[in-house]
């Protein structure tokens, strides 16, 4: 193994909170630390471990192609390994989840023959999970970029749940724009060829501070295109019908009761329904 090493560690989305003392470990430990968050009480808890620690933010610029910034983040990573630094870079969240210079990084580096690795963290998903009181087991769970689901044509099983990532940014490719409703209406008109207008979706936005309430906005599929999106949106929608059971094959099975198991399971616990209007 070469000199240098990385190591990439989550914040989570409550840093306070959510922060792994085996990440603190990492960050004062470490020769050089990156880093990229979403507040300031993020950042200040890593400049509290580490004052000298660097932030990627400056990267990202108006009208530059995501992809680029992503570029420039993935080579900073790369460069400060090679100088033989341990390195290590903090971000928001779980940092395998939507941070693709993260895993780039990684790749690189190990064909290169550095030692890199990846710590979990807590990402907005596992706060959906705990906040809507959803259980991904129960019905199945899909999760897709909002506007790649789109231009790849996804199929939405309608029998699980389906959660979209960025929908605040569909249909760009450029950083800092503002979401345009017309191109909401896109995703709309596309939900709505597997999904009844009047289907009722959740808005979730994962409380970022200590104390404060997650955001869970239900409005009907159709009015997705007047609500307000942050960067911070993720939309949940839960399963619009039930999946059928293969009764045959669950007598083989020797599950004969599992048909009633299912049919008391949509009874007494609905697929994270929206709550009584």
């Amino acid at each position: 193994m070469n000199k240098g090493s990385l190591v990439v560690v989550g914040t989570g989305i409550q840093t306070v909170g959510h922060i792994t003392p085996e990440a603190v470990a990492w960050i004062k430990w470490a020769d050089t630390v990156l880093y990229l968050v979403a507040d300031l009480v993020a950042e200040n808890a890593i400049l509290k471990l580490k004052p000298e620690a660097q932030t990627l933010e400056g990267l990202y610029e108006k009208g530059k192609p995501r992809y680029v910034t992503y570029r420039q983040m993935t080579d900073r990573m790369v460069d400060c390994v090679r100088k033989g630094q341990r390195t290590c870079a903090a971000y928001y969240g779980h940092p395998g989840v939507f941070a693709y210079p993260a895993h780039a990084a990684i790749r690189k580096l190990r064909t290169e023959g550095y030692e890199a690795r990846m710590l979990p963290g807590i990402s907005a998903e596992d706060c959906l999970f705990a906040d809507l009181g959803l259980d991904p087991a129960t019905y199945g769970c899909q999760s897709y970029e909002a506007t790649h689901f789109v231009l790849t044509r996804r199929r939405p099983d309608t029998t699980a749940s389906l959660i979209l990532w960025q929908p605040d940014s569909f249909g760009h490719v450029k950083a800092l724009m503002d979401v345009q409703v017309s191109a909401i209406a896109v995703l709309v008109d596309y939900l709505a060829q597997f999904y009844p207008r009047d289907h009722r979706l959740c808005i979730y936005e994962a409380p970022m501070y200590l104390g404060c309430a997650a955001r869970m906005d239900w409005v009907p599929l159709a009015e997705l295109a007047e609500a307000r999106l942050t960067p911070a949106s993720t939309l949940y929608l839960p399963p619009a019908e039930i999946a059928p059971m293969d009764l045959e094959l669950a007598e083989k099975l020797g599950l004969p009761s599992m048909a009633q198991v299912q049919a008391d399971l949509a009874r007494l616990d609905p697929p994270s329904a929206p709550p009584a209007e």
